[in-house]
């Protein structure tokens, strides 16, 4: 995590205190949900949390401030890994009301930034910049703008002269020459704090929603003279907000295009970036290919020189360098180390440990194992809660039965053990170092090194049966 700058303004030498506030405690409507709007997720993460990933890099998490009303409980469980801090807004009354909400938490501040828990693409160089023009023009409010392609239902700004705002206009209120005005208001702010709090009482309902915005700041600060001043943002994706499902759509191929564009350029491969699902979080090491239609997910690193083949979902997991990922595996949760191969169509359960240079082929599932260096289960096998040991080999259609109804029991393979196609293993048990099992057996019991395990019923043959038998349904007819 970068350093956060303290902010330091023109007209004092000593460090003026900033706190970020991020308003976060409205229901979305439009996305008709159940759950909160700040938790809806794009690239992998909650809406919310990608404001604070920002937010952490330009001041400390003690100082950022998430405003919560609509199902607060569970946006606090999500943020509170984060570090920041919570305010709560038990009645959503509008903007306005949440900086009343706030304003006991942060009148000890000299500089208040105000984010929207639903702008998901805010970056923190924008609200550093933010921050420094505010502080070195020395502003009573700073507006963040932009000019997106259709300004239809964001309010716009009306400029007196150069960076001064005269108004913002809310969409319903815009004269048919204001229409024609493409700056929009993002809802992001800077407020020199003593202006700001010395302002809300003075704020009111008046309007069609009834409810108290942070937008007539602007107004009250014009007509007491105050500088009022705007920053243009240079991207227009970094300041829209999520209202409807459609916008959550649109950011979130916006974000993982951004990914894709930034893991290329490190190095990385990535086979038409457009059909790839790759999370914010998500590392991909140089020369390392992923090819179409791949799913990395949560907290995944893919290693130098690794493969990644189509239809593949990884979540959560550590691939090591110059693995060969096959077409259709899915991995969670589990680590493969270096030169291992997977697949085609191998399920790695969580807790899963594929060890150097092993393999783990079609139809092969894991689940809480480890599989030493060098080791093979290639084939229709399924193998949990298993510790399996270096250069082992696994026959197709070997089953580790790990679970009795109740309680589940580990098998323990050693090294350079022979497990013969399609045996069962009934654990508790464990296999000698240097052991083999005959194909076909069911194991019960422990196996010695070196020895070789028989478990199967002796074969008899019954010569002319089957001819007798056709015989006597021939003749029952």
């Amino acid at each position: 995590m970068a350093k956060p700058k303290v902010a330091k303004s023109s007209r004092a030498a000593s460090p003026r205190k900033v706190a970020i506030a991020i308003l976060a405690a409205g229901k979305g409507t439009r996305l008709n949900s159940k759950d909160p709007k700040v938790l809806h997720r794009i690239g992998g993460k909650p809406l919310l949390e990608h404001v604070i990933t920002a937010a952490v890099q330009v001041a400390r998490p003690s100082d950022i401030f998430a405003i919560v009303g609509h199902e607060e409980a569970r946006v606090r469980s999500a943020g509170e890994h984060t570090g920041v801090r919570f305010i709560s807004q038990k009645e959503q009354c509008g903007t306005g009301h949440a900086l009343i909400c706030a304003k006991q938490a942060l009148q000890a501040y000299d500089d208040i930034l105000v984010l929207s828990g639903d702008v998901p693409l805010i970056s923190a160089a924008t609200i550093q910049r933010l921050l420094d023009f505010h502080t070195g023009k020395g502003s009573a409010m700073t507006v963040l703008t932009t000019e997106p392609p259709d300004p239809t239902g964001y309010g716009r700004i009306i400029r007196k002269s150069g960076d001064t705002v005269a108004a913002i206009v809310e969409q319903k209120a815009l004269s048919p020459k204001q229409q024609k005005i493409k700056e929009i208001n993002s809802g992001i702010y800077a407020f020199s704090a003593a202006d700001l709090f010395s302002r809300l009482n003075r704020l009111t309902t008046n309007n069609a929603h009834g409810e108290f915005y942070l937008t007539d700041i602007a107004s009250l600060l014009t007509k007491d003279k105050k500088k009022v001043l705007a920053l243009r943002a240079a991207d227009a994706h970094e300041v829209l907000g999520v209202n409807t499902r459609v916008e959550l759509s649109h950011l979130d191929a916006e974000l993982r295009g951004r990914k894709a564009r930034e893991l290329m350029r490190k190095g990385a491969t990535i086979f038409y970036p457009e059909t790839c699902v790759i999370d914010s979080d998500v590392s991909v090491a140089a020369d390392a290919v992923i090819e179409p239609f791949v799913q990395l997910l949560g907290n995944t690193s893919i290693g130098e020189g690794t493969r990644v083949a189509s239809y593949s979902v990884i979540t959560d997991s550590k691939i090591d360098a110059n693995v060969t990922v096959r077409p259709g595996c899915i991995i969670t949760d589990s680590t493969i180390a270096a030169g291992a191969v997977l697949g085609p169509y191998a399920h790695i359960r969580p807790g899963s440990e594929i060890g150097e240079g092993a393999h783990v082929g079609n139809f092969v599932e894991t689940k809480k194992t480890k599989l030493g260096k060098g080791s093979k289960a290639n084939h229709l096998t399924y193998l949990g809660d298993a510790q399996i040991g270096d250069n082992v080999n696994v026959g197709a259609g070997t089953i580790t039965c790990n679970y009795d109804g109740v309680n589940k029991h580990q098998t323990i393979i050693d090294d350079g053990v022979f497990i013969g196609s399609d045996s069962t293993l009934v654990a508790p048990v464990k296999i000698g170092r240097g052991a083999y099992v005959a194909a076909a057996s069911t194991v019960t019991e422990d196996v010695p090194e070196d020895s070789l395990a028989i478990g199967r019923a002796r074969q008899e043959i019954k010569p002319g049966w089957a001819k007798a038998r056709r015989e006597k349904r021939a003749a029952s007819k």
